[in-house]
């Protein structure tokens, strides 16, 4: 399928300026060969009334929105897709105070609800693995401890982040909370976000030893006075990644819903290098038809708020 995308806002306001263009475009990003009944697989459709599609085969009804993050939305399409055009066209994001301003929602849990949602559907289901040369290390991101050092601390959250070696330069990133250094957790993401055969570059720590399917490149500090730093990509995407934290987020990013910022980090910072505002748009448009619903409830409960409050 072509992308097609608009490429600046007053083309986004001309193209979607009803629910019913939205809805067109969606219907091209979810069905592009044309409508599938999501229960029986069948195309025959026996027709379609307030937005319905009725299968020929089964009977079942469903619309371009059911099965999406869309899905029971109190908020109209075309506020979805300026709050995703939003997001997108800004270099590092949006807050969700700075969206409910920008969008004139009713409330801020309304536009924090909303970037949840959007954040759930940067993870592209079935994504590709990072391969070749792949640095991994980890680091805290929390509340601050006076006098404790190394890797024994407490009350912050424990975050492992994997960078693909590009030449001299930084290629693909992925990363998520643990909650250890035991030799599971940081297996457990290495099977995850690398590709079997490729390189997996580590500090000394041991746990880290002996990754099965993978050359393992066990890199041990040695003489920091002289000015060897190990590692030196993954340290870099850990510190814009704080910079980000504390810039747009203000540093008031809760421990609980830490994982949805590290996947908006990632989707941004894996397309850096896009030329136009508009795929990025397109992209994050064409990912949540591909992922289920979350409600409001359901962002809560899965994530549960410490402090009484919501970050």
């Amino acid at each position: 399928m072509k992308e097609d995308y608009p490429q600046a806002l007053l083309e986004l306001e001309k193209r979607f300026s009803t629910d019913k263009d939205c809805r067109a475009y969606l219907f091209g990003l979810r069905w592009p060969d044309g409508w599938v009944c999501p229960r029986c697989g069948s195309r025959q459709v026996l027709a379609v009334r307030r937005n319905l599609w009725k299968c020929g085969g089964c009977h079942y009804e469903t619309s371009v929105t059911a099965g999406t993050i869309f899905q029971d939305s109190h908020l109209s399409l075309t506020m979805w897709f300026r709050a995703i055009w939003q997001v997108t066209s800004q270099k590092n994001g949006a807050s969700a105070l700075s969206l409910q301003r920008v969008l004139g929602l009713g409330s801020y849990m309304t536009a924090w609800a909303l970037l949840h949602k959007l954040r759930r559907a940067m993870v592209r289901p079935g994504r590709d693995c990072l391969r070749g040369v792949v640095e991994v290390d980890e680091t805290y991101w929390g509340g601050k401890e006076s006098g404790v050092v190394g890797r024994l601390t407490h009350d912050k959250a424990l975050i492992i982040v994997g960078v693909e070696e590009n030449g001299k330069g930084i290629g693909r990133v992925r990363m998520r909370r643990i909650p250890d250094f035991t030799k599971a957790s940081l297996h457990g993401f290495i099977d995850q976000a690398v590709e079997l055969g490729s390189t997996v570059r580590t500090d000394g720590l041991t746990a880290y030893m002996g990754p099965a399917g993978y050359h393992h490149d066990r890199q041990v500090q040695r003489n920091q006075e002289k000015g060897e730093h190990l590692l030196p990509r993954v340290h870099l995407v850990v510190s814009l990644l704080k910079r980000w934290l504390m810039g747009t987020h203000q540093g008031s990013v809760g421990l609980d819903h830490l994982d949805y910022y590290l996947d908006e980090f990632t989707f941004r910072f894996n397309r850096r290098k896009s030329a136009s505002r508009g795929k990025l748009f397109y992209r994050l448009v064409q990912q949540s038809v591909q992922v289920v619903p979350a409600p409001f409830a359901t962002l809560i409960k899965s994530h549960p708020i410490r402090g009484g409050g919501v970050k």
